[in-house]
């Protein structure tokens, strides 16, 4: 056994994520907003870039190449005093800005009706910090007695503030949990009984498991005036508060693909209007003179010219390869576009993958985030892409199918008597599709559906 040290050459093969390569996966895996913002910080940081925005006039701005030079040790720093334009608007522009409607949260809905109310002085106060801890969904956060203590008031008080708040729209808000907000909803309609109380305040678990036979029983009511209450309730707003703004209740889609239907035929294409087009900016051949004799400005120019180009380069591969990557999904899945979500058929990234001749790692990136506007409406692109079962014919049936299926069956059964699991397993073998009363179970469960116990009608 030979020990000691010796040099050796060896020859290998490995990836090396270069920075340039990172920001290609970076941006291909953008969402429209997210590249957009990657965008506006380019062109902070680039004097190279420039972008072109549509019924927008630029503004040409000179830059002092003295100060540019003087800038070129930060040549990787953020170069914001360099823009070559900035956008600006008249007063017989539009925008979409202009028009978004103004959106009221929870707590100002709620502030603004206390304004208004008979509630002054101490109680005004209490009302206030009340409402200010009354969630997103509308009910209280804190229970009266914490209240009390915080602003060293009695609870008598606390309890007359909180029943006016009760008496404030939404319906049901300021509630302290769901058989409250139950009982406030249908006391300002003019629909609550003793009975409907007790049931709500006792029972409600009883009456979510369709136990009405238990509750009729106990009540001395017959079972179809319970399944009346119960769907008198079922109508009410479990949460009174979700319907106003929050933070996060605002989604924009901007869809990356268009799909349209043109005699029979689907085609595809790029959504182009929601990123700028970029290109280097014209007063970059202006520097190049004065860069010949500035070795220092060269090397700066030559750097940014570099970085211009690659984020030119992977926007557009960006676009290409959701482009090509769509228009497979369109080939696959071409009876989705033409029958509906039933005739969905099982769909695999490796499918994928080997048709556009990419991996399935870009697939998979590609399609997070990105939608497609289609006839039937708009899908992101990962909606397509689901597992199944084979029917008898050795073909494929999607999940996202099967569940059409389910919801179809019970869409149209007989309420009095609800499809089991084990009848809709039968009906979908009649169709060839060979699944088991727990798949269907679980494809029920999936799409909101209740079991059959809970569906029924008396």
């Amino acid at each position: 056994m030979k020990i000691g040290y010796e040099l050796t050459i060896e020859q290998t093969q490995k990836l090396s994520m270069t920075p340039e390569l990172i920001q290609a996966i970076q941006i291909l895996q953008y969402n429209n907003q997210e590249l957009n913002e990657y965008i506006d910080k380019e062109l902070l940081e680039n004097p190279i870039l420039d972008s072109e925005y549509p019924k927008e006039s630029d503004t040409e701005i000179d830059i002092d190449i003295d100060s540019l030079r003087d800038q070129l040790i930060q040549a990787d720093e953020n170069v914001e005093a360099y823009k070559q334009w900035e956008p600006h608007s008249t007063s017989d522009e539009y925008s979409y800005e202009n028009f978004v409607a103004f959106n009221y949260t929870l707590t100002e809905f709620l502030i603004e009706q206390l304004h208004f109310s008979s509630l002054k002085g101490q109680d005004a106060e209490i009302g206030r910090y009340i409402i200010e801890n009354i969630d997103d969904n509308g009910y209280l956060s804190m229970s009266l007695e914490e209240i009390c203590s915080v602003l060293e008031v009695d609870l008598e008080s606390c309890e007359r503030v909180l029943d006016a708040i009760h008496t404030f729209e939404p319906s049901g808000v300021g509630a302290r949990n769901l058989n409250e907000s139950l009982i406030i909803q249908l006391a300002s309609l003019g629909e609550l009984t003793d009975e409907i109380e007790f049931i709500i305040s006792n029972r409600l678990k009883d009456l979510a498991d369709n136990k009405y036979a238990l509750i009729s029983k106990e009540m001395g009511i017959s079972i179809p005036e319970v399944q009346s209450i119960a769907d008198m309730i079922k109508k009410l707003e479990p949460k009174p508060g979700r319907g106003f703004d929050s933070d996060n209740s605002i989604k924009y889609i901007l869809p990356d693909i268009y799909v349209e239907d043109v005699n029979g035929e689907y085609l595809v294409s790029s959504n182009d209007g929601t990123t700028p087009n970029l290109h280097i900016s014209s007063y970059y051949n202006s520097l190049i003179e004065e860069a010949k004799s500035d070795k220092e400005l060269s090397s700066y120019l030559n750097n940014r010219f570099n970085s211009a180009m690659w984020l030119m380069k992977s926007i557009e591969q960006r676009k290409k390869t959701i482009f090509n990557i769509a228009n497979a999904i369109v080939h696959f899945q071409n009876d989705f576009f033409s029958k509906g979500e039933r005739y969905l058929k099982p769909l695999t990234l490796k499918q994928i993958a080997e048709t556009v001749g990419v991996h399935e790692s870009t697939v998979s990136r590609a399609i997070n985030g990105k939608y497609m506007q289609c006839p039937r409406g708009v899908f992101e692109l990962k909606y397509f892409f689901t597992g199944g079962i084979l029917n008898e014919d050795g073909s494929g049936v999607s999940s996202n199918s099967i569940k059409s299926m389910i919801r179809e069956f019970v869409e149209g059964e007989d309420d009095k008597k609800p499809l089991s699991d084990s009848k809709i397993s039968e009906l979908l073998h009649e169709k060839g599709i060979d699944i088991s009363r727990r798949t269907v179970a679980k494809y029920r469960d999936d799409i909101g559906i209740l079991p059959s116990s809970k569906r029924r009608r008396f």
